[in-house]
């Protein structure tokens, strides 16, 4: 069993770049262990840290102005390898959103099969709540799984997501999990064609 999710009201970390790459995300060099556990601390890390070892002062996740579980991307995020190791370090690090305009189709499929939601807005939409928060990091979104939206200071969008995904997020179920809440459903049709 994963966390479950339903609704996420939290302040957001703007990170307009767009095409950022999974190793970017995680650069290669971290990739060796076989647990998702520790992956957080390397988010980004040669964003986050200059060739000595020192914390860049102007990235974004060195402000401790910006914190929260929603992370507010540019166009185009997750592109490049498909390694799952990028939504490990995501969701390690303690984001539980992803919100951009465009997603790479693997990084969609590897963050929702690690309770990461990745949520495609419009472009007009994600410039105002990048902008919205750069300007006010204490503004929070509020992303409704259920419902299928995200508000952000009186403004409302909603998003798709396939169903059986989404439902698996909101029971916390990962694909084992998912089959075996389906036990006794598959016991009564096996009763049902004795």
């Amino acid at each position: 069993m994963k966390e479950k999710f339903n609704t996420i009201k939290s302040t957001a970390v703007p990170l307009p770049n767009e095409n950022v790459d999974t190793d970017q995300i995680i650069p290669a060099r971290f990739l060796k262990a076989t647990t998702r556990e520790g992956f957080g601390e390397n988010l980004f890390r040669d964003w986050r840290y200059d060739s000595n070892n020192q914390l860049v002062q102007d990235f974004i996740l060195n402000n401790p102005s910006f914190n929260g579980k929603i992370l507010v991307a540019g166009k185009n995020f997750g592109c490049g390898s498909s390694r799952e190791h990028a939504a490990w370090a995501l969701y390690d690090y303690g984001f539980r959103v992803v919100v951009s305009s465009f997603f790479a189709d693997i990084f969609i499929n590897n963050a929702l099969n690690n309770g990461l939601l990745p949520v495609v807005v419009s472009d007009q939409f994600l410039q105002t709540i990048s902008k919205g928060i750069s300007a006010n990091s204490s503004t929070p979104i509020t992303v409704n799984l259920e419902n299928q939206t995200i508000s952000f200071e009186g403004k409302k969008e909603t998003f798709d997501i396939n169903p059986y995904k989404k439902s698996c997020m909101i029971n916390g179920y990962d694909d084992i999990d998912y089959l075996l809440s389906l036990t006794e459903d598959i016991k009564q049709f096996d009763l049902q064609q004795s």
